[in-house]
């Protein structure tokens, strides 16, 4: 996968993320970006020891878009527990 495509996927990934998880979030676009990223690199990390392959290196897999949305939501929790949750 590029260098764009996995921009991309993480964002979309970070927003998909935001979405699920309830309450509101700190942070803007660019909080969103490296949210994202960072889940799309550990939902592609942990995909591929899961299921023993590179879902990173097609973007329009279902099992890349998934881990990448799994992971950005392990992130965002993780972010949340480390600085606290505003509630909604």
């Amino acid at each position: 996968m590029g260098f764009w495509a996995f921009l991309i996927l993480g964002l979309i990934a970070g927003v998909i993320a935001r979405i699920v998880i309830p309450g509101k979030q700190p942070g803007g676009f660019w909080l969103t970006l490296l949210l994202g990223v960072l889940g799309a690199m550990l939902g592609g990390w942990l995909g591929g020891l899961i299921f023993n392959v590179d879902l990173m290196e097609n973007f329009w897999s279902w099992s890349a878009w998934l881990t990448s949305v799994v992971g950005a939501i392990i992130v965002i929790l993780i972010v949340q527990a480390i600085f606290g949750r505003k509630k909604a």
